[in-house]
């Protein structure tokens, strides 16, 4: 499964470059940023306690847009990956993620379009829960595809401009991939995207996406919100807030002792000032 997983990955990244290559550019909007941040704690006799720690997360975030006529075809790749290292611990991963979404659009009047739409999500790594004394072990709780969800739907897209965008899907087949094993459910699906400055060298951008399956559970919504926040301080300087929201009913907690929880809400927050590229 890994393996098939990983191929389709690599089919959809190579459909992504073949068709920029072959499409007519001048109708093709791309762009994209890349960041590499850094942090770091050192404490000497610090009175209120402490450990030193040092901390680098790199981000790649690119798009390649078409609109021809009442073609829209829009693509985005978000690449997330960070490690930290504090007191005596070793390294340890602070943030993965793999997020890719293609949705093509043909514009039925005004601001509507029909519209279809993949969506993937994973992380490239092994995260574990740290043991807290040196008799235990570690728990690893997420690998490469697992947890990694593929999301395939058609409906209908509401772009009144270029910042702000509302798809809702009636017919959606999701999958969850945890540990190899595939969950597939159908079911409704809802995509709400906000992309703007909100003031200079100030940029706004949140996605949420909210699913609910056709099953005996329907109206519990599977709930994944990215929000973050760019704030330029020149050409190469950058400050930026990137938070997290996921809840999904096929992910199950696994606590510091093996033990199954549950699903929960999981969140991640990060601040970081570092270098930042936009092209």
């Amino acid at each position: 499964m890994k393996k098939l997983s990983f191929t389709l990955l690599l089919s959809f990244v190579a459909i992504f470059v073949s068709a920029q290559e072959k499409q007519d550019t001048s109708y093709w909007k791309k762009g994209g940023t890349a960041a590499l941040t850094f942090s770091q704690t050192s404490l000497s006799n610090w009175s209120g306690g402490g450990d030193n720690a040092i901390s680098t997360n790199a981000i790649l975030d690119v798009f390649a847009n078409f609109n021809k006529g009442k073609n829209s075809w829009e693509n985005v790749m978000k690449l997330e990956y960070g490690l930290v290292k504090q007191g005596d611990e070793g390294v340890r991963k602070s943030i993965d993620k793999i997020d890719f979404t293609s949705k093509y659009g043909y514009k039925n009047g005004g601001h509507w379009f029909y519209t279809a739409l993949l969506d993937f999500k994973t992380q490239f790594a092994k995260g574990y829960n740290y043991a807290k004394n040196e008799d235990e072990s570690d728990v690893k709780v997420s690998n490469f595809m697992a947890p990694a969800y593929i999301l395939l739907s058609l409906g209908m897209d509401y772009k009144p401009n270029e910042t702000f965008s509302a798809y809702i899907s009636p017919i959606t087949g999701k999958t969850t991939v945890v540990n190899d094993d595939d969950l597939s459910d159908a079911g409704a699906f809802t995509k709400l995207a906000v992309n703007k400055d909100i003031m200079k060298n100030v940029n706004f951008k949140s996605t949420l996406d909210l699913f609910s399956n056709y099953s005996e559970t329907f109206g519990n919504i599977d709930v994944n919100w990215d929000l973050m926040i760019n704030m330029k301080v020149n050409k190469f300087l950058t400050a930026s807030i990137n938070t997290t929201l996921v809840y999904d009913d096929d992910v199950e907690y696994i606590d510091d002792e093996g033990m199954n929880k549950g699903p929960k809400i999981q969140f991640k927050e990060i601040v970081g000032l570092g270098l930042a590229y936009k092209f």
